[in-house]
C-alpha cells in the first residue's frame, strides 16, 4: 500500500514487519512497534493509520518522554475546571481528541507507573475518567504504542507493569535496526539524497561507488535517521556533486574496529559449546524472543536461526 512506501527498503527483515504491518491495519487490534531509535517507529504508526478504516479521524501522537509526570494524567485524560491548582478551565485530554482515530503513545516505557495503572484501565475498559469527573466516558480510539526498550525486561526490574505490557504487545511489530538490512542502505542513501535536494530544490548530488561502498559497511547507530541526516548535510554542502569516500565523515568512512580483550587459552577452547551456551543465555534473557537474541548477539536473526537449527535448538 502507498503508505508504507514511506518506509524505503526491500529486505526481508523489513518487508515481513511491513506485510505484518498491512494485515493488522485493517483491524482494531492494540499495537506495540519496538525497534533502536532511528528505525522508523512513527512512520509505520502513521502508515498503519492511513491505511485503517480510522484513516479519516485524527491520529494524536504523544511523546510519553516528554510528558512531566505531574501533569501527565491531565495531559491524557483531561481534566475538569476547579480540579487541582492551576486548573481554570475544563480541558479535553489527548485520549479523548482522538476520538474515533489512533492515538499513538511513543516512548510508552517512559511512563510513570502511576498512568501506567490508569492507562492499563481504559486499554481494558475504553473509559477514559478526566481528572475531577465523577464518572468515566467511553472512548472509540485505536491505540499504538512504540518504544526503543525491552519492554519485558523493564517489567522484570519492575520499572513497567507486566498486566500492561501483555495487554499493549497484542501485536509485536519490531523493526530492524539499519545495520541488519545492508542491501538497503543504497537504496536508502541515493532516495533521501534526492528528497533532501527537491527540498532544497538544489541540484541533486550523486554516490559514487566507492561512497555507496563505504556506507554499506557502516553500523549506522542512529539507523535511518543518522543516514537521512548524513543525506541532508551532503545534499546541501555537494549539491550538483559526485559524493566520493573522502566526502564522507570520518565515521562514515572507516568501519569501527572494537577487540573484545578475550585471550585464546593456550589450550584452546571448545567453541561449538560456547556458541550454544551462548545462545541459549541470549534466549533466555529475551525471554524466547529470536530477533531480541539475535541482537544481543550481534547476529542477524536469519544467522542465529541458522545455528540453533544446527545446534538443534529450535
Amino acid at each position: 500500500m502507498q503508505a508504507f512506501q514511506a518506509l524505503l527498503g526491500q529486505s526481508d527483515s523489513l518487508q515481513s514487519v511491513l506485510n505484518a504491518a498491512q494485515m493488522v491495519a485493517m483491524t482494531d487490534v492494540t499495537l506495540l512497534v519496538t525497534g533502536e531509535s532511528g528505525t522508523g517507529k512513527e512512520l509505520l504508526a502513521q502508515a498503519i493509520h492511513q491505511t485503517s478504516p480510522r484513516a479519516n479521524g485524527p491520529m494524536i501522537t504523544i511523546n510519553c518522554a516528554a510528558l512531566p509526570e505531574a501533569l501527565a494524567e491531565s495531559e491524557l485524560f483531561g481534566h475538569r475546571k476547579g480540579a487541582f491548582t492551576g486548573a481554570t478551565e475544563h480541558a479535553k485530554g489527548r485520549i479523548q481528541a482522538a476520538e474515533g482515530g489512533t492515538i499513538f503513545l511513543d516512548e510508552i516505557g517512559e511512563l510513570a507507573l502511576p498512568i501506567q495503572a490508569k492507562l492499563l484501565r481504559f486499554l481494558e475498559s475504553g473509559e477514559c475518567q478526566a481528572i475531577g469527573e465523577t464518572s468515566a466516558r467511553k472512548v472509540d480510539v485505536r491505540v499504538v504504542a512504540a518504544t526503543n526498550r525491552d519492554l519485558y525486561q523493564e517489567t522484570q526490574a519492575g520499572n513497567f507493569r507486566e498486566d500492561l505490557f501483555y495487554r499493549l504487545n497484542v501485536v509485536p511489530l519490531e523493526l530492524p535496526p539499519l545495520r541488519e538490512r545492508h542491501g538497503d542502505i543504497a537504496l536508502l542513501a541515493k532516495e533521501l539524497l534526492q528528497q533532501a535536494a527537491a527540498r532544497h530544490s538544489l541540484p541533486p548530488a550523486k554516490f559514487s561507488k566507492c561512497a555507496l561502498k563505504s556506507l554499506q559497511s557502516q553500523n549506522w547507530p542512529g539507523n535511518v535517521r543518522e543516514l537521512r541526516n548524513l543525506c541532508e548535510r551532503l545534499a546541501i554542502l555537494l549539491a550538483g556533486k559526485t559524493i566520493e569516500a573522502s566526502n564522507l565523515p570520518r565515521t562514515a568512512t572507516s568501519p569501527q574496529t572494537t577487540h573484545s580483550g578475550f585471550q585464546l587459552p593456550e589450550e584452546g577452547f571448545n567453541l561449538e559449546a560456547m556458541e550454544v551456551d551462548m545462545i541459549q543465555q541470549a534466549l533466555q534473557k529475551t525471554a524466547g524472543n529470536r530477533s531480541r537474541a539475535a541482537r544481543l548477539l550481534g547476529l542477524s536473526r536469519d544467522t542465529l536461526l541458522y545455528r540453533m537449527k544446527k545446534y538443534t535448538l529450535a
